[in-house]
């Protein structure tokens, strides 16, 4: 399902649009989104980003342009999720705080990634497969494991794929 208060770029691909689950966000021009994504209200997807299957964005998160997200990848914005209160009433949303999350251009993040709330993710970041973000994620660093820690620099990364060689300080 496709709300009517979802806002679209120009060129946005949704891969099969009856299966989805998009509402009260912003998706940039030119992205691409798979199937079995949710993507909630508030959350803003830059331009060219392509989400893939089964990935969850939940309210707060901000994706800037020309970001990967792998398959099944988990935001999550409530540190302390609960169903009720201390008195045992239901929760709303009044009753919790959503914490905001940036991954900022150019990150890529691997399939089945969970990113806990509050954080933000660097320009050029790459997150392993499977890691489990609970912090900040500089610029250019690759991180993986659970938690995620620093395992190396990008840049050095993508120097080496390309055949150049070239030293690199984590920043």
């Amino acid at each position: 399902m496709i709300a009517s208060d979802v806002r679209l770029g120009e060129g946005v691909l949704i891969h099969q649009p009856d299966l989805v689950n998009l509402y009260g966000c912003r998706i940039g021009s030119g992205t691409r989104v798979g199937p079995f994504v949710e993507i909630q209200k508030d959350v803003e997807v830059g331009a060219n980003c392509k989400i893939s299957s089964h990935s969850f964005l939940c309210s707060g998160v901000i994706i800037e342009d020309f970001v990967f997200i792998g398959h099944g990848v988990m935001f999550i914005n409530d540190v302390y999720p609960a169903a009720v209160n201390a008195d045992g009433s239901i929760q709303s949303a009044d009753d919790w705080t959503c914490l905001p999350t940036r991954v900022r251009r150019n990150a890529s993040i691997g399939s089945n990634a969970t990113i806990l709330g509050g954080i933000s993710i660097g320009e050029h970041a790459l997150i392993g497969a499977g890691a489990v973000v609970t912090h900040d994620v500089p610029h250019h660093a690759i991180v993986a494991g659970v938690p995620a820690r620093i395992v190396g620099d990008a840049r050095a990364a993508r120097a080496s794929r390309e055949g150049t060689v070239q030293t690199l300080e984590i920043s």
